[in-house]
């Protein structure tokens, strides 16, 4: 049996997320030949297991489900537009934050940062899990005693933080930093102090932070899925865990907890049930815990295709378009349950391949000699939520030109199916569907009914985004749920300089999920911390955010785009007056 003996962050380590239910861990653990696991919930558990000791990562071998998914981020006056500076200016409404926590999950802070300290100097952030840094494995503890195992990394709780800032060397003391600046930036616009003199506030000012940064993803899943080698990517189960990292901490310090995720994958049935969406979804037994997720910015890549077909025809052929310099990457067809569908392919210089026969969970691979390149093919059922049907479609090495996919009906009741490609960062510019639609666009885990999940907008003219991700989901539910600014806003860079903290512009559904979550806070922070609504909890405040919201004479609600409308804070308050 293997125990954790070693760092199983290490690329010789494989992960594993499985869906134990009722199964016995232990008999899990013997099935695997692993006994190296972190446990998620009562419903997934995590093993890491050596590469050199498991089959070959395939869907043969192994269920979707099974192998982590990808995940890419997901790139004042914006804070008066959403309706948090008139917040601020009424006594009867103020709230800042005080007294709760916003989470995030993404690249790490610049805990040096003034924006991320209190007046005195001291931080705000009560513990940081650095994923990248190596350490000594250690357990934190639910309210009733459970211990939850989290095997890698290292954390920093809020005394070795300050010890850092009054350090000439804070690295020295807590070697955690954000290299990229994502997160940072979204840390500052939800939950950066008010600094007069740039003119500028986070929208929970006086909130405490929860941070995890992030791991890269391991190399074998890299090669695995063929994604570009300057692509940004996290995996899933490490997502899962930095959620299960955040519960505990707001456990620690027993204060609401708001998680602001600025992450998105294409991956999945885009329904809302991927492990990681049914993980955030378990949230809602939780009083006091909410979940932000960015909506994506997918619409204007022409990575997704919605095929309508019937028995009467042949089959539907998808132009693909693939761009010179790839290295390949995964098409997804999705499909409701009892649907089943085959495909077959004609490459740019006109080779065809008859359908691939229809064997579940069974690999086929088929090579094209002129192009030098190949396909596999696997059909599978993927339960969750719901029962779906997936062909997954594993291009390798594939020739620049226009591809055609064609989907053969086996079984039929609607004869809609869906195909997506890995999110814009994954794939080379330029590849992409001729015919795309830009609706059902919403990455995951912003498709889950539990978070809200915000589109983006800009503040100075009022515009939709043009690569702002649209609804609905797959299975018809109302994603997005708002609007909140998110294009050219104002926030914190990373520094280059000790002591010297630049202030830069980003844009992308990232930046509005922070703005919504410093909203969710004040929510919080108004109704527990201020005694106003001692019972808030999310779907209330879902609730208030949507009635609150700004809606156009010009559109029907919810909508595609806007969901209910663009996020106006003062107006949600004001809603609970009347």
């Amino acid at each position: 049996m293997i125990t954790c003996e070693e760092n199983v962050s290490g690329e010789n380590y494989g992960d594993f997320i499985y869906r134990h239910g009722n199964s016995s861990l232990d008999g899990l653990a013997g099935i695997l030949g692993s006994d190296c696991f972190s446990y998620v919930n009562d419903e997934f558990v995590i093993f890491h297991v050596p590469l050199d000791q498991v089959p070959p990562i395939s869907p043969q071998n192994y269920p979707y489900s099974t192998i982590p998914h990808l995940y890419g981020l997901l790139d004042s006056t914006s804070m008066e537009q959403a309706g948090i500076l008139p917040t601020f200016r009424q006594p009867s409404l103020a709230s800042r934050g005080e007294g709760t926590i916003i989470g995030f999950i993404d690249t790490g802070i610049d805990y040096q940062n003034p924006l991320f300290r209190n007046t005195d100097g001291s931080t705000r952030i009560l513990g940081i899990w650095d994923q990248t840094v190596e350490g000594t494995p250690f357990e934190l503890l639910d309210p009733v005693g459970f211990p939850y195992r989290f095997l890698y990394g290292t954390e920093f709780t809020e005394t070795a933080i300050n010890e850092a800032l009054s350090s000439l060397t804070p690295l020295s003391v807590v070697p955690s930093e954000d290299s990229i600046g994502h997160g940072t930036f979204m840390a500052s616009i939800a939950a950066g102090s008010t600094m007069e003199g740039e003119d500028f506030t986070g929208a929970a000012p006086s909130c405490y932070l929860g941070v995890v940064k992030l791991k890269p993803a391991k190399q074998y899943l890299r090669e695995y899925y063929r994604i570009r080698d300057d692509a940004t990517a996290y995996q899933s189960n490490d997502i899962m865990m930095g959620v299960i990292y955040l519960i505990l901490l707001a456990y620690r310090y027993e204060m609401p907890l708001t998680i602001c995720l600025g992450v998105g994958s294409n991956q999945g049935g885009h329904d809302g049930f991927s492990p990681l969406a049914l993980v955030l979804n378990k949230l809602q037994i939780f009083l006091g815990v909410s979940v932000v997720c960015a909506a994506g910015n997918e619409a204007g890549r022409q990575h997704h295709y919605i095929g309508s077909i019937s028995d009467s025809v042949s089959y539907d052929e998808v132009e693909l378009r693939i761009s010179e310099g790839g290295r390949g990457f995964d098409v997804e067809l999705w499909a409701n349950f009892p649907e089943v569908y085959t495909v077959g392919f004609v490459s740019p210089t006109g080779q065809a391949v008859d359908r691939i026969p229809l064997r579940m969970r069974e690999e086929s691979t088929v090579r094209f000699s002129l192009e030098q390149s190949s396909i596999s093919v696997s059909y599978e059922t993927i339960g969750g939520g719901q029962s779906s049907y997936l062909a997954l479609m594993r291009f390798v090495d594939p020739a620049p030109g226009i591809w055609r996919i064609r989907v053969y009906p086996t079984v039929t009741v609607t004869g809609v199916y869906h195909m997506w490609l890995p999110i814009y960062g994954f794939v080379e510019n330029g590849t992409a569907f001729l015919r795309a639609d830009p609706f059902t666009t919403v990455t995951s885990p912003a498709n889950a009914p539990f978070p809200i999940t915000v589109s983006t907008y800009n503040h100075l003219n009022g515009s939709l985004y043009i690569h702002s991700s649209r609804g609905y989901t797959r299975d018809g539910r109302v994603k997005p749920d708002l609007a909140a600014p998110g294009v050219d806003v104002y926030g914190a860079g990373i520094s280059s300089v000790p002591g010297i903290y630049p202030m830069v512009r980003s844009t992308g559904s990232s930046v509005a999920a922070a703005h919504t979550a410093g909203a969710v806070a004040d929510l919080y922070s108004w109704g527990y911390v201020n005694g106003n609504e001692p019972y808030i909890n999310h779907n209330t405040i879902k609730a208030y955010l949507t009635r609150g919201a700004n809606r156009s004479s010009s559109y029907i609600y919810p909508n595609r785009e806007w969901g209910y409308g663009t996020l106006d804070l003062y107006q949600s308050l004001l809603s609970l007056r009347n």
